[in-house]
């Protein structure tokens, strides 16, 4: 299939998103597809930019800074995001290019125009690969009332759904959210789980050996730290831990929350934790390959389910994993049934400290927890089973187009009925 995959990151950035696109765009690739992610730009300075990387064409087209501006400027940027990529793409060598399925990832919500003018222009299905609920989880969080900014964001987010054929969340309990049809979408639905490519240990600018805690069982947190992810229970848990001399906590990466939480660690004069900062995604697994168990914190105020990007690179690294989510989050579930660590839901220190000092007591005795971790990764966070999905998906609805195409009635002659009838693509992969 000519597949075209649209975001707004891709590598050189360093985000989870970035990864699992790079990841995604290589499978699709590696299965024998052909195809072109598009991705919006912000710092070129010209319209368009084509690369090739690893045989897979990367079109960066030029659009307004939505990273690391404010709040409104950022809204202001992603709003004119899909206008900007359309215009740019007009000017590009891809300007006329036909396409068998449009896919695109979300966050951000703001690529339902893009999606929908290729994907009439090629007559062909969309899947939209949803990761983060937005604006649902900043009301949870109290960032957002359910004022003007909030039932703009939701009348985007909707038509966003609307553009889209086939939805994938990435776990069942999202499902849920997408119920009633006030979302405005008769998409398919179905469970796309993340997904993570293997990747060799090729060392890390971050060596524990050379700190104060070497030889200590470290507890890792690699990724962003934002208010999402209310890491503040983590420092508290190595404030209950502080006096194990054998424990160690390792903070990698960048966010919002990322020097209010150096400082917290400062102020608490935490001497069993370190920060760094962010590293580049190919030094992650020689992190890890220092460390025991991985940290995964979600703020409790969340309403809605999310297995986070680091949860599948733990797991990929065999590290059993920690977990303080919120309340009904299906990661506890996971983790529970698979046996590849602990979690709680009551937002607790104490009961953190407890599932911890348990947790690394297990590590002692039970030789098949990294192989269990290990076996969970290949056997649900593949690539290759994304990829599988999608293009099952997107199969299914071209041959839908297919049949609804060739039972439309046509007066006119045979021939030029039929010739005109047949769609512009193979019925078959």
């Amino acid at each position: 299939m000519r597949i075209v995959l649209i975001a707004d990151v891709f590598p050189p950035l360093r985000s989870s998103g970035a990864v699992q696109l790079r990841d995604l765009s290589a499978e699709f690739a590696r299965q024998g597809h052909d195809v072109t992610v598009m991705v919006a730009a912000p710092e070129l300075d010209k319209p368009w930019r084509l690369d090739t990387i690893n045989g897979i064409r990367v079109l960066r087209l030029r659009t307004p800074k939505t990273k690391d501006v404010s709040y409104i400027r950022r809204a202001v940027g992603e709003m004119a995001m899909s206008f900007a990529m359309l215009r740019n793409l007009k000017r590009s060598p891809c300007a006329h290019e036909i396409w068998d399925g449009v896919i695109w990832y979300s966050p951000t919500i703001f690529l339902g125009p893009i999606a929908k003018a290729l994907k009439l222009r090629s007559k062909c299905p969309s899947y939209l690969i949803i990761r983060d609920i937005f604006p649902e989880w900043t009301v949870d969080m109290g960032l957002m009332g359910r004022g003007l900014p909030y039932r703009v964001f939701r009348a985007v987010a909707n038509y966003q759904y609307s553009v889209a054929d086939v939805i994938g969340v990435q776990t069942p309990g999202n499902l849920s959210y997408f119920s009633t049809p006030a979302k405005g979408s008769s998409a398919r639905l179905e469970v796309l789980h993340n997904w993570l490519a293997d990747a060799s240990v090729t060392g890390c600018s971050v060596i524990i050996a050379d700190t104060h805690l070497k030889g200590r069982k470290i507890f890792v947190y690699a990724g962003n730290m934002g208010i999402a992810q209310g890491m503040g229970i983590l420092l508290d848990l190595a404030e209950k831990l502080k006096a194990r001399a054998d424990i160690g906590f390792v903070f990698v990466g960048r966010g919002t929350d990322a020097r209010r939480l150096r400082t917290d660690s400062k102020q608490r004069e935490l001497d069993n934790v370190l920060f760094f900062d962010e590293i580049d995604p190919d030094e992650i697994p020689g992190l890890y390959a220092q460390c025991h168990v991985g940290l995964v914190a979600l703020d409790p105020r969340h309403k809605t389910h999310n297995i986070p990007g680091k949860f599948l690179s733990y797991m990929q690294s065999s590290l059993p994993v920690l977990a303080s989510v919120n309340e009904g989050n299906d990661l506890v579930g996971l983790i529970k049934e698979n046996s590849v660590g602990a979690a709680c839901t009551d937002n607790s220190a104490t009961t953190l400290a407890q599932l911890a000092t348990g947790l690394l007591a297990q590590i002692d005795r039970d030789e098949m927890l990294p192989v269990r971790c290990k076996q969970l990764a290949h056997s649900m966070f593949d690539p290759a089973v994304a990829v599988k999905k999608i293009t099952t998906a997107l199969e299914y609805e071209r041959q839908n187009i297919y049949s609804r195409n060739a039972k439309k009635p046509d007066l006119r002659s045979g021939a030029i009925a039929a010739e005109e009838a047949a769609p512009e693509y193979s019925p078959k992969l």
